[in-house]
């Protein structure tokens, strides 16, 4: 009888597990069962002011059809599956953007309403990467990417466009298999005219400094004087006060703000190395007996039981091996005083070199670099002072040494402009405007040295660069300059012209001066050849004086012109010092707005 009963139930199970089998087969392949459809419709509109954009590609995920908007702006893509779809709007020129549309979004007439505004994106990065081991020949099939916003691969001359982007910060990724990752940093200001040119990227080669091949090294910026200045506080007016923030127009690799206090190098993840550099800052610098000492004013905002390593490392590109040197021992600061520390370059003097300072990484915490001065004189720097030195003969009270004219590095470019591209600064931040500087290339503050005797200039207005003379109650002088700047030339033929476009404002006459002087010490104050201001004439001391109301930026070839004549210094290398001279007391400010200086 069991088992009987246990086979009736058997057979029974069979049964039942047969019919749950066939069930499953038939829902499998039942064809009865359709697929809903709907459609996608909206307006694309710009976000600056709501106009319909016309020419908008939308592609909707999951299916081959696309749409394009009209001149209303307006689209719609039908026989859309309802379900989950990625709606994408693009363009060139534009930002693309794209959007999530999940069943709930269709309405009961199986229409899912999709509007989007879009961001103008007409701006682009540019640039070329080359290969270390193959002698910079270029570089194909790179992988260049800055995220999201927009990805591409260099071709068979190793260029890459990345376009329909906004004016912004990015950071751009190198790929290529077999060969190490490299990134670049672009900054919203190194758009010019909607492009960013990147400096040629090497790839395969051997890093001197982090992320730096020899390649890249020899393109270094060129640190043509011996006095860097950074931060916006005041200490010790005008000499620091809060335009002097130039070191924010040099080059830096990794972490780097700026801060009221100075430049500051910060550290970002990484491993702890005491050898090798996390954050820093590097130029070319020729190294000779008049500046074989560096100086770094610095100080950090950490405490003393978080210290902040930092150190000098050089690199010969001259060497037949060339490899980054430690100059010294790595330093501690550990203070949130100002604090002075020298290196003895002695063993570079007659050779131009790259200058890297840096931090490291000792634990795995922050720490903040903050550095208010770099100099390079032939004794260490000390407190807020000028150079050391011995003041060049007739210049008593410049602050112009013998050792920094010879030392000085002369600049092989013929045209400065001091127009700052609409960038603007003040006491409360400079970097974006100095930065802008640095992608024009050849502005008068990044080119020419800054000396702000007795008054600070105005670096950012849109007339042009400004040195300027204090106000009511100044004394009279036509022999000591309120501000100049100073830059070092090889005179030549085709380089022994040199003229100034400036103009003035109000009704009171300025003085300036062009002043020359010999790697020997000799000293010249240059009348012009010609000029074409309203009123012009010598005045005392090699002086002159002009008033020129007009020019601007929407005016250029109205400014005064001012000639002289260099070709008796031909076959020298001679120091130009442009000064602005309290030459009355006329109860105003006078100023200089250098629009442009050129060399022919």
């Amino acid at each position: 009888m069991k088992l009987t009963r246990f086979l009736r139930a058997f057979a029974c199970m069979a049964m039942l597990g047969s019919a749950m089998t066939m069930t499953v087969s038939c829902k499998e392949d039942d064809d009865s069962g359709v697929t809903e459809f709907g459609t996608i419709t909206g307006t694309v509109t710009d976000d600056n002011g709501g106009a319909p954009i016309a020419g908008i590609t939308v592609t909707v995920s999951g299916i081959d059809e696309t749409a394009t908007t009209g001149n209303d702006g307006k689209y719609t893509v039908t026989n859309v599956p309802i379900g989950s779809h990625a709606v994408t709007f693009s363009r060139a020129g534009w930002l693309t953007i794209s959007a999530t549309v999940v069943a709930s979004k269709f309405d009961a007439n199986k229409v899912a309403i999709v509007n989007m505004s879009m961001q103008n994106a007409s701006a682009r990065i540019t640039g070329r990467v080359l290969d270390a081991r193959n002698s910079n020949a270029p570089l194909a099939g790179v992988a260049v990417s800055i995220g999201p916003g927009g990805s591409t691969t260099t071709g068979a001359d190793g260029s890459y466009i990345i376009e329909n982007l906004v004016e912004d910060d990015y950071t751009i990724t190198f790929t290529k298999a077999n060969y190490k990752t490299v990134e670049k940093n672009v900054r919203k200001a190194d758009f010019v005219n909607e492009i960013a040119t990147v400096a040629d990227v090497i790839m395969g080669g051997d890093f001197l400094l982090p992320e730096k091949t020899a390649a890249e090294l020899a393109d270094a910026d060129k640190w043509y004087f011996d006095e860097y200045k950074g931060g916006r506080n005041g200490d010790d007016y005008p000499h620091f006060d809060w335009s002097v923030d130039y070191m924010s127009a040099l080059d830096f690799y990794n972490r780097v703000e700026e801060q009221g206090e100075g430049l500051t190098l910060r550290l970002r993840d990484g491993d702890i190395d005491l050898d090798v550099f996390n954050s820093y800052m590097y130029g070319s610098k020729k190294i000779t007996a008049d500046n074989k000492i560096l100086t770094i004013r610095t100080r950090t905002h950490n405490d003393p039981d978080q210290p902040t390593y930092f150190g000098v490392q050089v690199v010969d590109l001259s060497a037949a091996d060339p490899k980054a040197e430690k100059v010294g021992d790595n330093r501690m600061c550990d203070t949130r005083n100002y604090t002075d520390y020298d290196f003895d370059l002695s063993a570079y003097v007659g050779k131009e070199v790259i200058i890297a300072i840096g931090i490291y990484r000792a634990a795995d915490n922050d720490v903040q670099f903050v550095i208010r001065r770099i100099a390079f004189a032939p004794q260490k720097t000390e407190n807020w002072d000028w150079l050391p030195g011995t003041e060049v003969v007739d210049l008593e009270g410049w602050h112009m040494t013998r050792e920094m004219v010879r030392a000085m590095m002369a600049n092989p470019q013929k045209l400065f402009t001091g127009v700052c591209s609409g960038a603007s600064g003040g006491s409360g931040g400079t970097w974006d405007a100095y930065r802008a500087w640095r992608a024009l290339g050849n502005h008068v503050a990044l080119n020419w040295q800054l000396f702000p005797v007795k008054k600070d200039p105005e670096p950012f207005a849109s007339e042009g660069f400004i040195i300027k003379t204090r106000g009511s109650g100044t004394p009279v002088s036509t022999t000591l300059p309120e501000a100049y700047f100073a830059a070092k030339f090889a005179i030549a033929g085709g380089n022994n012209q040199l003229t100034l476009k400036t103009r003035n404002f109000g009704s009171n006459y300025t003085f300036f001066k062009l002043t020359a002087i010999k790697e020997d010490g000799t000293v010249s104050h240059l009348a012009p050849a010609s000029n074409t201001a309203t009123e012009a004439a010598a005045a005392d001391d090699g002086c002159w004086k002009f008033k020129h109301n007009a020019g601007g930026p929407g005016a250029p070839d109205t400014y005064a012109s001012f000639v002289y004549d260099l070709s008796s210094f031909n076959g020298n290398n001679v120091v130009l010092c442009l000064g602005v001279f309290k030459g009355e007391n006329n109860g105003d400010e006078s100023k200089v707005s250098i629009y442009s200086i050129s060399l022919d």
